[in-house]
């Protein structure tokens, strides 16, 4: 069984609780045959070798769902190898 971490800690710190809930069930209802853990700062993804999906999907995925939830300062980025992170953008003050 391979599995996927999605690290939510600053998504956690700066939303509230319900949407990392919501993050989890929207994860859990669009990818099928997956199995989504929920720890402090992480999401686990659990699924099968046999039924493998892309990356790339997965990121659409969280974008999708940032910009739903209108959490428009957050951004999607790789993380450590076959891991995503979700961090606030930096904020670039022109002077």
């Amino acid at each position: 069984m391979s599995k996927i971490p999605i690290e939510i800690s600053e998504l956690r710190k700066s939303a509230d609780g319900d949407t990392v809930k919501e993050l989890a069930d929207f994860l859990e209802e669009k990818l099928e045959g997956v199995e989504v853990d929920m720890t402090g700062s992480e999401i686990i993804l659990s699924y099968e070798e046999e039924k493998p999906f892309s990356r790339s999907y997965l990121r659409t995925l969280l974008r999708k769902f940032l910009h739903k939830a209108e959490l428009k300062d957050f951004r999607v980025i790789a993380g450590r190898e076959n891991a995503f992170v979700i961090k606030e953008k930096k904020l670039v003050i022109e002077e």
